[in-house]
């Protein structure tokens, strides 16, 4: 009897709730509780939600959100600090596990990757997957099966938690047809809200969406890489190759707002000496820098401006991100400063672009 043929597929892992699945694994008494995870682990200071277990975000406590927020949303919550090492060493044992699989792994953080597989029964590989990650991490995950990274990927979310869901080119405009363009993958909400204004709401409106158009409003690149998305069109492969930064960043979240210009020139200088010694240890120069503010209470703006020439020279990178600040709006008070800078390419520049990010972000 003929064996089934074997098929490509892309599976994409996620491990649930991973940073509050790791707190509560290093300590059982926190199952079934509402754990949020975030800067210090003090609700009463400046920070963001790092995570959340499924138990808060059933609240509302989501990822991103302001610690004071998250603390108002459940007041018996219990805030822990991020601990990136415990979080680090994690993942290792989860990548370590996957690699274990004798496939293609690609790694995209602490918690997902993707996997190349050749199989007649995805679903079944799917649940040696989970039961892989399971007996080596003692965690939980949900697999997406693809035909692409773009769909595998977006799968996921479908089957959490724990759970494994498919989306192929077969059902793709049944299950993602009418969900808004903000459900696919690469497309942000300001994205979204452009397509809007267009009166493009919907995958299928923009699946069906003219190139022109987009290209129009969006550029003669990312216009028509846009409507790729909504027809669920990826062909990135999947690579093991390690993923390179292109740019390095820091960023400071002030206790209380500053209104001292002074003394935000001087933190800017500061942040951009020490995202200097990222690159320095990447050994690759800067050749951009982008200044971020968060105005009070919650509005974000960046600046950007290239490099004279590609360079690690701590005077010319303070000087140049301290010049940034002439394009800020000083009658305001500033929440958060930060200093990204972008490096010259690697001599191999693989994997040095995301492919979830929109070109030219």
């Amino acid at each position: 009897m003929t064996a089934p043929p074997r098929r490509r597929w892309v599976l994409h892992v996620d491990m649930d709730q991973f940073i509050a699945a790791v707190e509560v694994q290093r300590n059982p008494d926190l199952a079934g509780k509402h754990v949020v995870v975030g800067g210090r682990g003090d609700p009463t200071e400046r920070g963001v939600v790092s995570t959340a277990s499924y138990e808060a975000r059933a609240f509302g406590v989501g990822s991103g959100m302001p610690l004071r927020v998250a603390a108002k949303k459940l007041p018996d919550a219990i805030f822990l600090p991020v601990d990136g090492e415990a979080y680090t060493a994690a993942s290792n044992i989860v990548m370590e596990a996957l690699r274990s699989l004798g496939v293609v792994v690609e790694v995209m953080g602490w918690d997902e990757a993707f996997l190349g597989v050749e199989t007649e029964d995805p679903v079944q590989f799917a649940r040696g997957v989970h039961d892989t990650v399971f007996d080596a991490s003692g965690l939980h995950c949900s697999v997406g099966i693809g035909d692409n990274k773009l769909r595998a990927k977006i799968a996921t979310d479908f089957g959490k938690p724990q759970g494994i869901y498919t989306l192929t080119a077969e059902n793709w405009f049944e299950v993602m047809g009418e969900r808004s363009t903000a459900a696919l993958w690469g497309i942000g909400k300001k994205t979204a809200k452009k397509l809007a204004t267009l009166g493009i709401t919907t995958v299928s409106e923009l699946a069906a969406a003219d190139d022109s158009t987009l290209a129009v409003a969006f550029g003669p690149k990312t216009g028509p890489w846009i409507g790729t998305k909504g027809r669920g069109v990826d062909l990135s492969p999947v690579s093991s190759e390690p993923w390179i930064p292109r740019s390095h960043s820091r960023e400071t979240t002030f206790q209380q707002d500053l209104e001292n210009w002074d003394a935000i020139t001087e933190e800017v200088r500061r942040l951009s000496l020490k995202v200097r010694e990222d690159l320095l240890a990447d050994g690759r120069k800067a050749v951009r820098v982008t200044l971020k503010v968060r105005y009070a209470p919650f509005e974000t703006h960046t600046t950007t401006a290239p490099l004279i020439a590609p360079t690690f020279d701590p005077d010319v990178i303070s000087d140049a991100a301290a010049a940034l600040i002439d394009r800020l709006d000083r009658s305001r008070k500033v929440r958060l400063m930060g200093v990204r800078l972008e490096m010259t390419p690697p001599a191999d520049q693989t994997r040095a672009n995301n492919a979830g990010e929109e070109p030219g972000t």
